[in-house]
C-alpha cells in the first residue's frame, strides 16, 4: 500500500512540474497585449457590441465524418464493435482492422460545396455571423496547417474550407468564428486503438494502433486518462499549438471550443493569446469572441450545447445546436423553421444568441428539406428582425405556461431543453431604447393578454403610448386593463405563427 501511495505521489509530482513547466512555455508564445492568462486578467474582457447585438448566427459542423450519411460520432463509434455505425462501417466498408477512418477521409470530396451560395443564403436567413468547423473530435483539421498533415487541403476535397468560408462570410459582412473540438480529441479516440473481442476479426487491432498513423488517432492513452479532456501534459501542448496556428493564421471574431476552458494554465494561455492577436489584428478594435461551456464570470461566453439558460443572463451567452443531427444522417428528423423563431426568441429574451447548425450533405450542398427551412426563417426575420438584433432583455424575460418550472425540461447538457411546445398564451420580452418588443410565441385564437403591461402591474411603470404588429398596417384595437394589456386579435394574422408587437413606452 506504501508502494502504491508512493508511486502515486510521484507521478502526480511529475504531472505537476510538467504542467509548471509547460505554462511557462506557453506563456512566453502568447500573443503580445494587455491579457495575461490569469483570471483577473481575463475578467477585463469586454464584449464586443457585434456580438451583444447580432443574436443569430449560423454554423457549418460538416467534414469527413459526414460521409457514411450516419450522423454525428461516426470516426469513433465506426470502432466500437457492435454499435450501429460500426454495423453499418463493417457491412459496407470492411472490418476497421483494415478500412479505418483514414480511408474514410478521401471520400469526402466536397464537390457540390458553394460556400459563396449558401453565405448568400445564409445572410438572407438573417444571419449575422457563421461559424466554421475547424476541427472535430476526428483530427481532421479544415485549415491550411503547417503543422498537421491530416487536413482539408492536403486531403479530401483538396480546399482550405476555413479560408474559403472565411472568404465568402466576409463578402456578406458576417463575422467569422470556427470551432475547435480538439481538446476532447484525445480521450475519444481511444476506440481507435482497440479490436474485436468476437468474430472472424477478433484480436485483430483496428489501425489506430499503426504507428504510421499516430499523428491521425494520436498514441494509446496511458491507464485512468479517460475524462473528456486528457490529464497528459505533451497533448496539452499540442492542443495550444494548434489551436494557436489556427487563430493566429485566420483571426476569427470568434472561438469556441467543445468543452470547459480546456486545462487550465494552457487554456488560460490560449484564451490570452487569442484575444490579444485580436487586438492586434483589429488595430485595437476587439471583436473577439470565446465561447465555452462553462459559465463565464465575464472572461467569455458561456455556450449551452442543445439547451437554454432559465433566465436572464448578466452576461452576453449562446446556445449552439442543430437543425437535425451534428452530421449528416440519412432520414433524419429536422426542426421546422417556427421552431428555430420560438427558440431564437427565447434566447434572445434571455441575453443569448442563437448558434444553429445547418445540415450540409458530404457533398456540401443542402437537401431539400433544409433549404426550405432556411427559406422559412428568411420569410419571418426580414419582417420580425427590429425585435431581435440590436434589442436587450426587459425587466422579465417572459411570460405564460413556458415560463413555469414543471413545464420545463432539463437540456441534455446544462440549462433547459431547446424543444418546447409553446402556446397563444407564451409571450417573451425585448427591448431597445423607448420600444418594448412582445412576441406572441403561436398564433392566437383569440385576444393577445398580456399580463406584465396590466395597469396593476408592477413590472412596467411606463405608459403606453402605441402598439403595432410588425409586418401588418392594420390599426390595432387594444385597452389596458387592471390585470392585462389586451390586444384585440388582429383580422388579418400574418403567414408566420410567431407574430411580434412592438410597443412604445413613455
Amino acid at each position: 500500500m506504501k508502494s502504491k501511495i508512493l508511486n502515486t505521489l510521484i507521478i502526480t509530482g511529475v504531472a505537476s512540474l510538467l504542467l509548471n513547466t509547460l505554462g511557462n512555455a506557453q506563456q512566453s508564445s502568447i500573443n503580445k497585449g494587455p491579457f495575461k492568462p490569469t483570471d483577473e486578467s481575463l475578467k477585463e474582457y469586454k464584449y464586443p457590441d457585434w456580438f451583444r447585438d447580432a443574436k443569430f448566427g449560423i454554423w457549418a459542423h460538416w467534414g469527413p465524418q459526414a460521409v457514411p450519411r450516419q450522423g454525428d460520432w461516426y470516426a469513433k463509434n465506426m470502432y466500437v464493435e457492435g454499435s450501429q455505425q460500426n454495423k453499418y462501417h463493417v457491412a459496407h466498408y470492411g472490418t476497421p482492422s483494415k478500412f479505418g477512418y483514414k480511408d474514410i477521409i478521401p471520400l469526402w470530396k466536397a464537390e457540390k460545396w458553394n460556400p459563396e451560395k449558401l453565405m448568400a443564403l445564409y445572410k438572407k436567413a438573417g444571419a449575422k455571423y457563421f461559424v466554421s468547423m475547424g476541427s472535430h473530435h476526428d483530427n481532421f483539421f479544415l485549415w491550411n496547417s503547417k503543422i498537421h498533415r491530416w487536413n482539408s487541403v492536403n486531403m479530401g476535397p483538396h480546399k482550405d474550407v476555413v479560408g474559403l468560408w472565411q472568404k465568402a462570410a466576409k463578402k456578406e459582412g458576417l463575422k467569422f468564428g470556427v470551432s475547435e473540438h480538439l481538446a476532447a480529441s484525445y480521450t475519444w479516440y481511444q476506440s481507435a486503438h482497440k479490436a474485436d473481442v468476437a468474430g472472424q476479426y477478433k484480436g485483430l487491432p483496428y489501425d489506430g494502433n499503426d504507428p504510421q498513423y499516430i499523428d491521425l488517432y494520436h498514441t494509446k492513452a496511458v491507464a485512468g486518462d479517460n475524462g473528456w479532456l486528457t490529464t497528459n501534459p505533451e497533448w496539452m501542448k499540442e492542443w495550444y499549438a494548434d489551436v494557436k496556428e489556427l487563430v493566429d493564421t485566420y483571426h476569427p471574431d470568434l472561438l469556441y471550443s467543445d468543452s470547459k476552458l480546456p486545462f487550465e494554465e494552457v487554456g488560460r494561455s490560449m484564451l490570452a493569446n487569442f484575444y490579444n492577436g485580436n487586438i492586434t489584428y483589429t488595430g485595437g478594435k476587439p471583436t473577439a469572441v470565446y465561447a465555452c461551456k462553462e459559465a463565464s464570470e465575464g472572461k467569455w461566453a458561456q455556450d449551452v450545447e442543445r439547451g437554454i439558460l432559465d433566465s436572464i443572463s448578466p452576461y452576453p451567452w449562446q446556445t449552439d445546436t442543430s437543425i437535425g443531427d451534428w452530421y449528416y444522417r440519412t432520414g433524419q428528423q429536422y426542426r421546422t423553421g417556427t421552431e428555430i423563431i420560438q427558440m431564437l426568441i427565447d434566447i434572445v429574451s434571455k441575453n443569448g444568441n442563437l448558434l444553429i447548425n445547418v445540415v450540409q450533405t458530404p457533398e456540401g450542398d443542402l437537401e431539400p428539406d433544409v433549404l426550405n427551412i432556411v427559406e422559412q426563417i428568411a420569410v419571418w426575420m426580414p419582417v420580425n428582425s427590429e425585435g431581435i438584433y440590436g434589442t436587450r432583455p426587459w425587466k422579465i424575460y417572459g411570460e405564460g405556461p413556458s415560463t413555469l418550472k414543471s413545464n420545463q425540461a432539463k437540456g441534455p447538457f446544462g440549462g433547459l431543453s431547446d424543444t418546447h411546445a409553446y402556446q397563444s398564451t407564451d409571450i417573451r420580452f425585448t427591448t431597445k431604447g423607448n420600444s418594448l418588443f412582445a412576441f406572441c410565441m403561436d398564433t392566437p385564437n383569440s385576444d393577445i393578454r398580456i399580463t406584465s403591461l396590466g395597469k396593476s402591474s408592477k413590472i412596467n411603470a411606463k405608459k403606453i403610448a402605441g402598439i403595432k404588429l410588425l409586418g401588418s398596417n392594420e390599426k390595432l384595437k387594444w385597452t389596458q386593463e387592471d390585470d392585462a394589456l389586451v390586444i384585440n386579435r388582429p383580422s388579418s394574422i400574418p403567414a408566420w405563427k410567431v407574430m411580434s408587437f412592438k410597443i412604445e413606452l413613455k
